[in-house]
């Protein structure tokens, strides 16, 4: 009879000379793709529902205006948030004409104001605010929706 002897066999070690690049390639390329928002938002909103809705095409000449309850006090009353701040109608005058004044001449003719509004305002704070960008030549102005499920 023979002695069989049995081998011992090791399994290569994983190479990862190349894990660093993948890593790095899977950063960027989240990096790339994610969209940052620019504004904390302070108020609470729930956009309504529309049956013609359109996409804005050109997003560097528009101004963004929440219109809702503020987040911490969902008793108290309505309020306007610009940017990071929370606003009168007087001040969202004098705040859209001087960005409008920042603007170039080509992007001030398409200056458009998106109004993000909670569905439950009251239509005398959106009429404030209509009469205030009226007053400050911005006069161009969506309303921002979500698509009504049929």
């Amino acid at each position: 009879m023979s002695i069989l002897r049995r081998r011992s066999h090791e399994v290569p070690g994983l190479n990862t000379s190349s894990l660093p690049d993948l890593i790095f390639t899977v950063l960027f390329f989240f990096m790339i793709v994610t969209h940052m928002q620019k504004n904390t938002v302070k108020v609470r909103f729930q956009v309504p529902q529309g049956t013609q809705l359109t996409r804005l095409v050109k997003k560097s000449a528009i101004s963004y205006i929440y219109i809702g309850t503020p987040t911490g006090a969902p008793s108290a009353p309505t309020r306007i948030q610009l940017n990071d701040k929370l606003v009168t109608t007087d001040e969202l005058t004098d705040y859209m004409a001087a960005e409008r004044q920042r603007m170039a001449p080509a992007d001030q003719q398409q200056m458009t104001v998106s109004i993000k509004a909670d569905r439950h305002t009251k239509m005398g704070v959106m009429q404030d605010v209509k009469t205030a960008l009226r007053r400050a030549q911005a006069l161009k102005i969506c309303y921002t929706a979500t698509d009504k499920k049929r």
